[in-house]
């Protein structure tokens, strides 16, 4: 008898104006956070390859010292990785994070891949940016190649259109 290898399925990504995927995973502290709950805010999604990493570092602190952009914009930072909570709480801070840092863990990357941004092949969660409104629909969308950073010019601008929409 012969084994049948089927190809895996295409990974999709959601796209603007879809409902963004809920999913409900573990913070820093091992406190579960659920996305249906930030409904009434504006949510960026930020998934990360891992913690401690250099370019990952750089991007999440831009992030963490224009705060004030996100915070003005109503929206509430999540950043995901497949990284343990230990390691996101460890990360979080010596990093001197003050947003929510979300252990992808187990089951691996399981949100990473309902939003279809899962390396398979690594292991690891490409670098997505989901920007989602207050009523849960995807807005803003951009998964950046291995080794490039996000552009926070482009989080400005997706940020003020959000602005220009009623909650």
């Amino acid at each position: 008898m012969t084994a049948v290898q089927q190809a895996p399925a295409p990974v999709l990504v959601p796209e603007t104006g879809q409902l963004a995927p809920d999913f409900e995973l573990l913070n820093q502290y091992g406190e579960p956070v659920r996305l249906a709950d930030y409904r009434g805010r504006n949510v960026v999604l930020v998934f990360f390859p891992f913690a401690f990493s250099g370019i990952c570092t750089g991007e999440l602190c831009e992030i963490r010292d224009n705060i004030a952009d996100f915070k003005d914009s109503n929206a509430t930072v999540l950043a995901l990785s497949v990284d343990s909570k230990f390691a996101q709480r460890a990360y979080a801070e010596h990093e001197n994070f003050g947003f929510d840092l979300l252990a992808d863990f187990w089951p691996h990357g399981a949100v990473a891949r309902d939003y279809g941004v899962f390396d398979e092949a690594s292991g690891m969660a490409l670098r997505g940016t989901f920007i989602i409104d207050a009523t849960g629909v995807i807005r803003y969308v951009v998964v950046n190649p291995r080794g490039q950073a996000r552009d926070f010019a482009e989080y400005r601008r997706a940020l003020s259109s959000l602005a220009d929409q009623p909650s």
